[in-house]
């Protein structure tokens, strides 16, 4: 079996080699962890979104994230009762609280509270749809179970204890008990660490300052054939410019354009990926400079045994490619197991995928192409006439 030139002269300097891997490896860690945080990130905003079985949403013109929403009018959700292909509307109220961990009552966090009408089946969530009917009782919630350890162990201790019971302020010194008596899951987010669920009048008694009539998010679910286009650009030309109409899909991608744009926590991740490629690029381009200096004395003597120029810079290109697949593989067995631990340490939904696989290899392959590529300029020194 015929061995390449370029791996024997790679494995020929077998410490500059395993820097060189080492070195790629790191770049390819860098990359993984910011895109998969940047997934995350967007992934785990859209949470409640994409949990909703609403088609068509209402929203105030101040509100830029889910984490920062502002309240309009009740009247302009059930203005939109004219039109015949609404078959229901519910209002959504959004809000923060201070939750007492029931297993160490000196410990508040912020919780987010979400209230909506239990009348309508509006979540996808089959724990609250078992739930829905219970609570329309006084001072009952459902808890994400997802949510962070600090708020209690109460997804491990309420199929036991059948409810819990905890306390919960809503930041003007109203505190309130409430009883817990199920569980769902949603999940974390950069700007969320926990929720729970109850009804709209249950939402009223947690928060009792709030100004009656005023709600987050208005939801219209519409009659089934509806179409969701036509009947949105309805609502938006009838309804005064107060409100911002979305359909489900839209309010996805605008959730995301916040985090993306508005943050600059969406820049700093796509700023990692960048970085993590110049790196890759540097030391790539460090080991194959220095592989073609110490060789240029044997390449002038290919030149002159015959050997066209073209082979010599398809053999460093070639060096390129085996050192960008022998850096991505550890790079990538690292990258799953650091996933695995930012999983468990953040609850955020942070997921190796093939796509992200892939992607991250062409990346890998192009930085180390492109450091090959700035590394054979010096092969214009291999002259037989200069060397000998």
């Amino acid at each position: 079996m015929k061995i390449p030139l370029a791996w024997l002269q790679l494995k020929s300097e077998k410490i500059r080699l395993l820097v060189a891997i080492s070195g790629i490896s790191f770049a390819v860690v860098l990359m993984f962890m910011q895109l998969g945080f940047r997934a995350a990130l967007f992934e785990s905003s859209v949470r409640i979104h994409e949990s909703l079985q609403g088609d068509i949403f209402l929203l105030s013109p101040r509100s830029t994230a889910l984490i920062a929403m502002r309240s309009f009018s009740e009247k302009r959700l059930y203005q939109t009762l004219k039109f015949e292909e609404v078959q229901f509307i519910t209002p959504i109220y959004l809000g923060f609280a201070q939750w007492k961990n029931p297993d160490n009552p000196i410990y508040w966090r912020n919780i987010h509270v979400i209230g909506f009408d239990s009348h309508y089946p509006i979540f996808n969530l089959a724990e609250v749809e078992e739930k829905r009917a219970n609570l329309a009782e006084a001072d009952v919630v459902l808890f994400d179970s997802a949510s962070r350890p600090e708020y209690g162990a109460i997804a491990q201790k309420l199929p036991q204890q059948k409810t819990i019971t905890t306390e919960i302020d809503d930041l003007s010194s109203s505190t309130r008990s409430l009883r817990v008596i199920g569980l769902f899951k949603l999940g974390t987010s950069f700007g969320i660490d926990g929720n729970i669920i109850t009804s709209h009048l249950n939402f009223l008694r947690i928060f009792p300052k709030r100004q009656k009539g005023l709600i987050e998010v208005g939801l219209i679910k519409l009659k089934a054939g509806s179409k969701v286009e036509v009947v949105k650009n309805k609502i938006k030309n009838y309804l005064p410019t107060d409100v911002r109409v979305f359909s489900q899909q839209e309010w996805i991608d605008f959730e995301k354009n916040y985090w993306m744009t508005s943050t600059a926590i969406g820049f700093i991740f796509s700023l990692g990926v960048g970085m993590g490629l110049i790196v890759g690029v540097v030391v790539v381009y460090q080991v194959l400079y220095t592989d073609v200096v110490n060789h240029l004395r044997e390449y002038a003597t290919l030149k002159a045994m015959g050997y066209q120029h073209h082979y010599l810079l398809l053999l460093v290109l070639q060096e390129a490619i085996i050192l960008s697949v022998l850096g991505y593989i550890p790079g990538f067995l690292i990258s799953v197991g650091v996933y695995n631990l930012a999983r468990q340490v953040t609850l955020l939904p942070i997921m190796m995928n093939q796509a992200r696989t892939v992607f991250v290899l062409g990346l890998t392959i192009l930085m180390c192409f492109l450091a090959g590529m700035i590394a054979i300029r010096k092969l214009k020194d291999a002259d037989p006439a200069d060397i000998f």
